[in-house]
This record gives structure tokens, C-alpha cells and sequence, in this order.
């Protein structure tokens, strides 16, 4: 319920900034939001969880617990050594403005701005990659593909 109740404040918010100031002023605020709350949240799941781990596969062990990963309805996630897929293939977010009549919330830049931060607090190494998010175009039955990539040293 509070995980909800945390996004619907998060899309009410933006649809205020949306309605008064325009999409591009709501999506820049939100960016810069998300960011910090990828630091934060990253932090704060590594000390509750005791994640000591600071490669991809620990990583993506914490962003499961992330706000972001638990409100994805239905994802698929693909960890390797020095790699990990994360695919989104139904977005709660995305599917409630269009059943609201409104267009595709372009997410991309706000949610890499949470992977970036979030990944980045595990290891400034690993790289965030995306491959689709809207405003991109998207098959029907993906919403967006991310890929998190240890850097080689």
C-alpha cells in the first residue's frame, strides 16, 4: 500500500508541475528527483539488506528492492558475471495515463537518472545502457530494456 501510495504521490506531483509549468519542466524535476532517490534508496537497501557485494549481480539483488523494480508489474531479469538485462514488459505507470486518455510519459531520461545513481552507488564501474524507453518507440509488449555492464579495467 505505502509503495503505491509513494508512486501515486509521484504522479500527482508531476501532473501538477505537467498542468502548470509543461512536460518538459515536469520531466526535468522528475529526473533530477529520481537521481537523488537512486543514491538514497541504493544506500539505504545495501546497509538493510547487509549487501556487501559491489558487482552486477549484487546490484541488481538490491534494485529488486528498489521502489522503482517492486512497482514493475511484470519484468523479466537476466543476470550474468559482468552483465545484467532488466526488461520491462508492462508498465503500471504507462498504462494508466494512456487509460487516462493522456500520451506515453517519456520516462527514459528520469529513469536512467535513478539506474545511473543507483548503480553507481554499488560501483562506479558498472554502466547503465539503454536499449528502448519511451519517448522511443516500443514494440507492444516491451516497454523498456535497460543493460547494466561492468566496465573492463
Amino acid at each position: 500500500m505505502h509503495l503505491r501510495d509513494m508512486w501515486a504521490v509521484d504522479g500527482l506531483y508531476y501532473l501538477g508541475i505537467e498542468e502548470h509549468w509543461g512536460t518538459e519542466a515536469a520531466t526535468e524535476i522528475d529526473r533530477k528527483v529520481w537521481e537523488v532517490m537512486g543514491k538514497i534508496e541504493a544506500r539505504k537497501i545495501k546497509s538493510l539488506f547487509n549487501i556487501k557485494g559491489n558487482d552486477i549481480k549484487s546490484m541488481i539483488e538490491g534494485l529488486q528492492y528498489s521502489g522503482w523494480a517492486m512497482d514493475l508489474e511484470d519484468k523479466e531479469i537476466v543476470v550474468e558475471k559482468n552483465r545484467a538485462v532488466l526488461r520491462n514488459t508492462k508498465c503500471r505507470v504507462q498504462n494508466t495515463r494512456l487509460q487516462k486518455g493522456l500520451t506515453e510519459f517519456g520516462c527514459k531520461p528520469v529513469r536512467w537518472g535513478f539506474l545511473k545513481s543507483f548503480a553507481h552507488e554499488f560501483n562506479p564501474d558498472i554502466n547503465v545502457d539503454c536499449v528502448v524507453c519511451p519517448p522511443d518507440s516500443h514494440p507492444p509488449d516491451l516497454w523498456c530494456h535497460w543493460e547494466f555492464i561492468m566496465k573492463r579495467k
